[in-house]
């Protein structure tokens, strides 16, 4: 965290990240540079014909997403937008019917802030892929990734409450 309550998007440093063909972000953490506690913010660059993430819900998170170059598509839930430089965009917590994800449909970077609430903890889910993600101890200034716990995995087959306890013997 830092004293200074300023920050220059074009100053910060970020982080690269792509998986497969699909996915490619470079994200630069704000928030905590800035010393927001309980405000999460990230510049994110999305290149052509990317999405940053999956598609996926907070049960416990919102964000607000401000659209600063380029353009795409949002999906939210069965539906979805055209997005331009100049549009802000709701991701309201909730379940698999706010799921939403950023896709660069254009031939030049999409550029945006990601802002959100930091409420810890968190359950993410993925519905395209039947995942979901537990996480609880996020630091400040890091991500859901770098939590002290993160759980990942799909809600089938769903193991019995008492499975591993030692329950004792019925006489």
């Amino acid at each position: 965290m830092s004293d200074r309550p300023i920050a220059n998007i074009h100053d910060l440093h970020a982080k690269h990240t792509r998986a497969g063909s699909r996915y490619e972000t470079h994200a630069a953490r704000i928030g905590s540079v800035i010393g927001a506690r309980d405000l999460g913010a990230q510049y994110m660059t999305v290149p052509a014909g990317k999405a940053g993430f999956p598609r996926h819900s907070h049960r416990n998170n919102e964000e607000m997403f401000i659209i600063l170059e380029g353009e795409g598509t949002y999906r939210r839930g069965d539906e979805s937008w055209a997005i331009k430089a100049g549009d802000v965009i709701s991701a309201p917590a909730g379940d698999v019917s706010t799921a939403h994800q950023i896709t660069n449909t254009s031939t030049a970077d999409l550029k945006y802030l990601a802002v959100s609430t930091r409420n810890d903890p968190d359950i993410c889910e993925y519905p395209d892929s039947g995942k979901f993600m537990v996480v609880a101890g996020i630091r400040a200034g890091g991500g859901m990734l770098d939590a002290d716990f993160v759980l990942r995995g799909r809600d089938k087959p769903l193991l019995d409450y008492w499975d591993g306890e030692d329950i004792g013997e019925d006489k």
